[in-house]
């Protein structure tokens, strides 16, 4: 599976901090087996956002697009509506997914906003913006997600 990743993070995009969660993102994706296409930092604009997950999309490069920070209830945090905006179909079994098994180990997991949804032939699921977080919710959807892809491509819904 070739997956494309994107932090989402002002000060990340700024150099003023170091991105944490992409790297860690794509360490545990090339774990499963999976191909890292892409990574790249932007900052918290939801336009610029938006650019980005159309972009990648619709150029077929990667079949999944896996976003981490932007999903809290912070001022600036506006991954889902950006994605929600360029999907063509919303997965919310996914987000409902990643924040059930995060609650178990941290009751702050219900705050997420995080969603998936479905642009041309990609998958976009947004991931928080912590390392814990993002790995946390990569590992709890991480079965589903080859599936949802061959569906994507296709395959029946067996």
């Amino acid at each position: 599976m070739r997956v494309a990743l994107i932090t989402v993070s002002d000060s990340a995009a700024q150099g003023t901090r170091p991105d944490r969660s992409g790297p860690e993102l794509a360490e545990r994706c090339r774990k499963l087996g999976w191909e890292i296409v892409s990574a790249e930092i932007i900052s918290d604009d939801r336009a610029a956002i938006e650019d980005r997950l159309s972009t990648v999309a619709d150029s077929g490069s990667a079949d999944l697009i896996l976003t981490t920070g932007g999903t809290g209830a912070g001022p600036r945090d506006s991954t889902p509506e950006a994605t929600m905006a360029v999907c063509d179909k919303i997965l919310p079994g996914i987000g409902e997914a990643m924040r059930e098994s995060g609650r178990k180990g941290n009751p702050r997991a219900a705050l997420s906003r995080a969603l998936a949804g479905v642009r041309e032939k990609a998958l976009i699921v947004n991931v928080p913006g912590s390392p814990r977080g993002a790995l946390e919710s990569l590992d709890a959807v991480a079965e589903i997600l080859p599936h949802a892809v061959e569906v994507l491509r296709g395959a029946r819904h067996d």
